[in-house]
């Protein structure tokens, strides 16, 4: 079993609150919003860019095909809008973390155009409400969050490494957007090796 070394553990976790409060809780709302968007429409123009006929398959068989990439993105940020937006107004959400890995019950039942059409919905939703926001808008309330990166293990390969943390609403928004350029990055190592 592979096992990320306590120290490196401790040093990722830093560099992560660092990051998140650096580029959110301590930046403007305009810089985070411009950010923010630019990594959902990355995502959205390039998942309309793939050939729709390819977006279900495999590109091998422990790795999500586009279509479940789309589903397990939008699936994530529609409840992280609800997030975002108690957050906003000052409350501290409901109930425990998004989990990691969320998906819908059947990612491939939705046909490949709704679920680009709603993902796109939903982030102008959330930059909508991002707009809406004032740059003074508090950030002492905050929200539980699954932090998921790759670490290097003490026997060299890479794993996943997850915690949780609790973030405020700019750190969150920056949070979302980490998550869509991840997942840009899944989807064009899944393009390239169907290609």
């Amino acid at each position: 079993m592979s096992v990320v070394a306590a120290e490196t553990q401790t040093a990722l976790r830093a560099r992560v609150r660092d990051y998140l409060r650096d580029n959110g809780t301590l930046a403007p709302t305009a810089v985070i919003r411009r950010r923010v968007t630019t990594a959902f429409e990355n995502l959205e123009h390039f998942l309309r860019a793939a050939d729709p006929t390819r977006a279900a398959r495999r590109a091998w068989p422990a790795e999500w095909s586009l279509h479940e990439i789309a589903d397990h993105v939008l699936e994530t940020h529609r409840p992280s809008h609800d997030e975002l937006r108690e957050l906003l107004a000052g409350h501290r959400p409901a109930g425990p973390p998004i989990p990691a890995s969320l998906q819908s019950k059947d990612p491939l039942a939705r046909p490949w155009p709704a679920v680009l059409d709603e993902l796109a919905r939903v982030h102008a939703d959330i930059v909508a409400d991002l707009t809406a926001a004032p740059d003074d808008a508090p950030t002492s309330v905050r929200a539980p969050v699954t932090v998921v990166i790759n670490a290097e293990a003490t026997d060299g390969t890479t794993v996943a490494l997850s915690w949780e943390d609790e973030i405020d609403w700019k750190a969150y928004a920056v949070f979302l957007r980490l998550h869509a350029i991840d997942h840009l990055n899944q989807a064009r190592k899944v393009v390239s090796a169907l290609a």
